[in-house]
């Protein structure tokens, strides 16, 4: 056992340098790891040995291949007792979220975030190593990534349902009670208290972050997602107290919502999306508001802009345009609010704080399907499914995809056939399109490298026709109507 109680010495000594671990605490923690496998026979010194690792990987490799080799666990139950590890390493709820306020009380709230991203990734809840390996480009205004750390997600009802757990407990993934549960590996899971809209929320990172900090916001009580004029200002106060985060809801429907649409909650983090940056296409004054601008924006999705120093102004407009387009019918435009499946628009509303002042933009979504589109009429068409047939959630319709892992080996094969002169392959036979564009953007130079720099504007490409296919006005023109309708510009 040798081997294992060196792994665990090495753990407390790294939890010491980086987790907060009190000198009081060393032998009780150590013991709690110990109680967890039986282990009675330790004869080390119990002092604390400099570890170089700032984050856990390794050492969490070494304890478990111990573990393994010892026989105490299989392989299949490496992550679960890891997380148990690190849970007994890291400091309790409270702990953090006193550390937390007191950096936000006395160095403001960027230092607090900061600090608490930090410490969610060397308690290993932040999968960080993984998501570094997930390949990342910008190109043509858009930031693609390919998602290696998490399978393709692509059932829908499983969203509506809130992915809920067996048992029963918790409710859903995102719940409080999550909160240290190791039912859902969610040991090291530390929440921060939050305030918005008067009503009790806490705030988390998410273990497989798509964006640098990349957290949500949660509903305290367990309540299906919906975007009201209660959720702008609750995405306002969020905004006042992190005013260095963007933060956004999904639309609150199935296809064009995210992954849980049965708990109430918002996404945002400390990256600014393409989306955010994105110019405007035309300017208008906000009807009632001489303080606030309308911009309908320059984007290939439907969005607007509401910006203002003014908070009551941002609120009135964007609740005027949710409450419009929740019942906007134009069936010259395959645009039909309600039918048999129910409620089909709704709003993605997301906010960031400039030097203009509070910046709302506002993505118009239908979930509506048709035969030819059964998936939805304004979604990833057919054409674009072998690449991208998941939800264009909140994120996605920002600008930063988040695309399967199978592309990486796929596009990679693809490409090599390019290089080589050589013809698809069946197995890749649903890349016919994909591969013809490729070839031609080219230019009759089939250099690994110029291959590699196509298949990069490609995978563009298609995201931004992704996006063209969620426009739910294809002419700008009707995007200024909709707007004269909702009442928040002059005509």
């Amino acid at each position: 056992m040798d081997k294992v109680y060196s792994a665990i010495d090495r753990l407390i000594s790294y939890a010491r340098a980086n987790l907060l671990l009190a000198p009081k605490n060393q032998d009780y923690v150590r013991n709690k790891i110990f109680n967890m496998f039986g282990l009675e026979n330790y004869e080390g010194s119990g002092a604390a040995e400099p570890v170089p690792e700032s984050t856990p990987e390794n050492l969490i490799k070494e304890f478990c291949a111990a573990c393994i080799g010892e026989g105490l666990f299989c392989e299949e139950d490496a992550e679960r007792y890891s997380d148990a590890v690190m849970d007994a390493l890291t400091l309790p709820p409270d702990g953090v979220e006193k550390i937390f306020n007191d950096k936000k009380d006395g160095e403001g709230a960027e230092a607090a975030t900061e600090w608490f991203y930090d410490y969610s990734v060397k308690s290993d809840y932040v999968k960080k190593a993984k998501l570094d390996l997930n390949p990342r480009f910008e190109e043509d205004g858009l930031i693609i990534t390919i998602n290696k750390a998490k399978p393709e997600f692509r059932d829908a009802k499983k969203a509506a349902a809130g992915n809920k757990p067996k048992g029963g407990y918790p409710k859903c993934n995102i719940c409080h009670e999550n909160e240290g549960f190791a039912g859902r590996a969610k040991c090291t899971l530390r929440t921060i208290d939050i305030t918005l809209g008067g009503e009790k929320w806490f705030w988390q990172f998410s273990p497989y972050g798509y964006f640098y900090q990349h957290g949500i916001a949660v509903n305290y009580t367990h309540t299906p997602m919906h975007v009201d004029r209660g959720a702008i200002v609750r995405l306002l106060d969020f905004i006042d107290l992190f005013p260095h985060y963007f933060i956004g809801s999904n639309a609150a429907l199935p296809r064009i919502g995210g992954s849980v649409l049965a708990h109430d909650h918002y996404q945002g983090g400390g990256e600014i999306l393409p989306l955010q940056k994105a110019a405007a296409y035309k300017t208008f004054n906000c009807k009632g508001y001489k303080d606030a601008v309308l911009e309908i924006l320059d984007w290939p999705g439907t969005a607007v802009r509401a910006v203002s120093h003014n908070r009551d102004a941002i609120i009135e407009v964007s609740a005027a345009i949710n409450d419009c387009w929740k019942d906007y019918d134009n069936p010259a435009l395959g645009l039909i609010c309600r039918g048999d499946d129910g409620r089909r628009h709704a709003v993605s509303p997301t906010v960031i704080k400039t030097k203009r002042g509070y910046e709302m933009n506002i993505i118009l979504r239908s979930n509506i399907t048709s035969k030819e589109y059964p998936d939805g009429v304004f979604h990833a068409h057919p054409e674009f499914h072998v690449i991208k047939k998941e939800s264009i959630g909140l994120i996605e319709a920002q600008g930063l995809f988040i695309l399967p892992g199978r592309l990486e080996r796929e596009l990679g094969e693809m490409g090599d056939l390019i290089v080589k002169g050589q013809e698809l392959t069946d197995e890749l036979k649903d890349f016919g399109m994909v591969f013809e564009e490729t070839k031609a953007l080219c230019g009759g130079d089939f250099s690994e490298r110029n291959v590699r720099a196509a298949v990069k504007k490609e995978l563009a490409s298609v995201c931004r026709r992704i996006l063209e296919n969620t426009a739910v006005f294809k002419d700008k023109a009707d995007t200024e109507k909709f707007l004269l309708k909702a009442g928040v510009i002059d005509g």
